[in-house]
């Protein structure tokens, strides 16, 4: 099964210029736990989690002043759609990352979640595998 077989295709992304509290209520508004940065053409420059707003500007009590740019994640670890599943949870796993990227020509045609892999019974031990790794304590500048 191929990474575009499960993903979705449905993506808001927001610009490097957008502020982390309008970001902080896009990601409320949509239930999503990560969202794009991408550039006019659709280009992808980054990506912001939940955990980057907290990390990267609640905790340091600026996020007034922060945009996206400020705090997104510069070396996106991504998928492509014609890549295999399998291939795309051992990237989650070893990068310790709950959601992917999907590009192509570096424009984001659809994220791949963790939770999307788990949904296929044929997938439930790499999702396993996967979200053990991920769970591993991490350090985020």
């Amino acid at each position: 099964m191929r990474v575009k077989d499960l993903m979705s295709t449905t993506v808001t992304c927001v610009r490097p210029e957008t502020s982390i509290e309008q970001v902080a209520k896009q990601m409320k508004q949509e239930n999503i736990g990560s969202i794009p940065v991408c550039n006019d053409r659709g280009e992808a420059l980054g990506i912001i989690t939940d955990r980057d707003i907290v990390i990267r500007s609640v905790s340091n009590n600026s996020n007034e002043k922060k945009t996206a740019k400020d705090i997104m994640t510069k070396n996106l670890i991504c998928a492509e759609p014609n890549m295999d599943t399998h291939e795309a949870a051992l990237l989650m796993a070893k990068y310790q990352v709950r959601r992917l990227p999907v590009l192509e020509n570096n424009k984001i045609v659809g994220m791949l979640a963790m939770a999307d892999i788990a949904r296929k019974p044929i997938y439930v031990d790499e999702a396993g595998d996967a979200l053990s790794a991920i769970s591993k304590q991490s350090t985020l500048n």
